[in-house]
């Protein structure tokens, strides 16, 4: 990864945008809609560093090379990030191609090597995200508090989320119905049976692409792996940053973790996992195994 992806709230926040012509103005497009207050410079002013003062960030555009560095510098020098439009080595950060779906918001970034590209793949994700979705993102935060709540459990909360965006709640806020969406999701709480969890067998020789769809997304979802060795890195990488990590684990162990309502990624690489599968099934605990060749 060579740039690191961040998204800065806007609430209440200004962003400067130096300069005049078609690029300022597009960038000022990037923000019509949000709680941002623009900020317009030009001329001397967008020169003089006390024009940043308390500024989130600061977008420069302008086709004169000396003035853009200069009003660069002076962003800098009130300690505001910078965007200076087609100078990448000016810039602290480059500006992605942007899916903009209110409470959802998706970016794509080249590190300005290609922009085209960027938009080019914009336009093919874009396509596949409803104009509902930041809506039933808007349903889940206002509901997080109730939600925490019933399931202090961070594990079982992962579990109920799941299942509930794809649910008669997160259709009804695609759909507009907010009020309605509230109060499924809270039948929805209330109802709630005993999660329980589950071992998900998958196949970590890698490399990644020879995973299944549905492999690939359970290692998505799955709160601990417990990884055999040589686990291929392209299939670790396909699981949760945040998931807990565990060598080889024995049989009680594994069904210990399953019966804590957890669901575990057992990435296997060799045909040992068909025996301890068994000993599971015999226990009772959940197993599902993920296409697995040999």
């Amino acid at each position: 990864m060579d740039s690191f992806p961040a998204f800065f709230p806007l609430a209440g926040r200004s962003v400067v945008i130096a300069g005049e012509g078609e690029a300022a103005e597009a960038k000022a497009r990037l923000f019509v809609g949000s709680p941002a207050t623009i900020v317009r410079l030009t001329g001397a002013a967008a020169l003089d560093p006390g024009s940043y003062a308390g500024m989130a960030l600061a977008f420069i555009a302008g086709p004169d090379d000396q003035w853009a560095a200069a009003a660069a510098e002076a962003a800098r020098a009130a300690h505001v990030p910078v965007n200076v439009v087609d100078r990448p080595v000016l810039c602290d950060f480059t500006t992605p191609a942007v899916i903009d779906r209110g409470e959802v918001v998706a970016a794509i970034g080249t590190g300005g090597a290609s922009p085209m590209l960027a938009t080019m793949l914009r336009h093919d994700i874009e396509a596949r995200v409803p104009e509902g979705t930041g809506r039933v993102a808007a349903l889940f935060r206002s509901m997080q508090d109730e939600v925490r709540a019933a399931l202090p459990e961070a594990h079982a909360r992962r579990r109920f989320l799941r299942a509930a965006l794809t649910g008669p709640a997160a259709e009804a806020a695609m759909h507009g119905d907010m009020e309605g969406a509230k109060d499924r999701l809270r039948a929805a709480l209330s109802d709630s049976p005993l999660l329980l969890g589950a071992v998900q067998y998958i196949d970590a020789r890698g490399p990644a692409e020879l995973l299944t769809l549905r492999a690939a997304r359970a290692l998505s979802v799955a709160d601990v792996l417990v990884c055999d060795a040589g686990a291929h890195a392209d299939v670790l990488a396909l699981a949760r940053r945040d998931a807990e990590r565990l060598d080889g684990r024995t049989v009680d162990q594994l069904a210990e973790l399953a019966g804590a309502g957890l669901t575990v990624a057992r990435l296997v690489t060799g045909p040992a996992w068909r025996t301890e599968q068994a000993a599971l099934d015999a226990r009772g605990v959940s197993t599902v195994v993920l296409p697995i060749a040999g």
